[in-house]
């Protein structure tokens, strides 16, 4: 079981490195926890492995999928072979697109069900997952790709989660705090413009722009300077900025 502080939402990075993972790495995905419930946000290639340095698989209570490129979700049909065959579970929330769905179905022979329960989300909802209030809102990016706040009623925290984006979408579009933004900063300055993503100096700008509390950079081309990125996104921001660091776990 993942605990923070208290008990408190906590977000642990499964894999951060975008397009593939480098030796040793893993590509993108999170464990969210708070009071005891545990949800994985993600499951990019590697975070299966990942995952179970942090919670079992039966505690795992729910699966957030933020969009169908194969980085974010291509570990889902592995995992359910372990629910199905290993630690015989069944009816397993998982909350994601509908073109994601479709993908993860055509990847199984059987069907996702009964083994996991899917619930299609899209941009504006809303829905209550383990205790949490996750609301989503559609990024700029080319295929349906959902952003996430995040928010623990307990306590009033809350945490977002960019996925993937270009510019033309802001964690300002959730008219919400945020306590901790997990963003992605995948393009140096120079190549601004040049992938349906953004830079590390533009997550600065759209963070600090938005009045966010902590900003930790995501999806890293394998290969980069990642303390360069982050020189560039805390000028941005007028902050010192964390890099997500693989089995890393932020508090809030």
């Amino acid at each position: 079981m993942v605990t923070s502080p208290a008990d408190g939402l906590a977000i642990t990075v499964l894999g951060c490195s975008g397009t593939y993972a480098p030796p040793d790495g893993a590509c993108t995905g999170y464990l969210v926890a708070a009071h005891g419930r545990s949800i994985w946000v993600d499951t990019g290639p590697g975070t299966l492995a990942n995952i179970q340095r942090h919670v079992d698989f039966a505690a795992i209570d729910a699966i957030v999928i933020s969009h169908c490129h194969p980085d974010h979700w291509t570990d889902l049909p592995v995992l359910r072979n372990v629910f199905k065959y290993v630690v015989h579970r069944a009816g397993v929330p998982v909350y994601g697109t509908a073109e994601t769905r479709a993908m993860a179905e055509a990847a199984t022979h059987d069907g996702l069900a009964p083994t996991f329960d899917w619930h299609v989300i899209s941009d504006g909802a809303a829905a209550e997952i383990a205790g949490l209030r996750f609301t989503f809102s559609r990024t700029d990016h080319p295929v349906e790709t959902l952003a996430m706040r995040i928010e623990d009623p307990a306590s009033g925290q809350s945490l977002a989660y960019s996925a993937d984006t270009g510019p033309g979408w802001s964690v300002a579009s959730f008219d919400a705090p945020v306590d901790l933004f997990v963003c992605e900063a995948t393009l140096t300055t120079a190549e601004e413009g040049l992938a349906p993503h953004i830079s590390a100096r533009q997550a600065g700008t759209m963070a600090a722009a938005a009045g966010v509390g902590r900003l930790v950079i995501t999806h890293h081309w394998p290969g980069g300077d990642v303390e360069a990125q982050r020189t560039a996104a805390a000028e941005a921001f007028g902050a010192p900025v964390e890099i997500a660091i693989i089995n890393e776990r932020y508090h809030l």
